[in-house]
């Protein structure tokens, strides 16, 4: 890792959905121990309502976050990039752990499905946890 505490970097295409999930989820989880920060090729302009309702139920907020556009610097200072989606949006660096997880999208879906896929994220976002703190110990 090329930093004290570890940057990871999800990415979307609207960083309004998965994204936002999986950041919120890795604030939830790791705190402090770890920078989280996400943003999108193609940023809406809010958040899905129905992400923020699935998280909410599982006590983590993600109501004051907004979409942001993907920016060169966002990669180059991440030591982990995350896509799940975005296809060749994200720019790519040497040294940088990528993975691209694939995620149904919750845009326009039902609360049950956007469930589903916030488990599936807090679980993706659990094992990196682990992979992270074990790499930068």
């Amino acid at each position: 890792m090329t930093t004290e505490k570890p940057i990871v970097l999800f990415v979307c295409v609207h960083n309004a959905g998965r994204s936002q999930m999986a950041a919120g989820w890795l604030r939830h989880l790791a705190g402090e121990a770890i920078d989280v920060r996400s943003a999108g090729s193609e940023p809406a302009e809010t958040i899905n309502p129905v992400a923020v309702q699935a998280m909410a139920e599982v006590g983590v907020d993600i109501t004051d976050n907004t979409p942001h556009l993907l920016d060169v610097d966002d990669v180059r200072a991440a030591d982990a990039v995350i896509t799940m989606g975005c296809g060749d949006a994200c720019p790519i660096f040497p040294g940088k752990r990528y993975e691209d997880w694939q995620l149904a999208d919750p845009a326009g879906q039902p609360i049950d499905v956007v469930r589903g896929v916030r488990d599936d994220i807090r679980e993706r976002v659990e094992n990196l946890i682990k992979e992270l703190t074990h790499t930068s110990a």
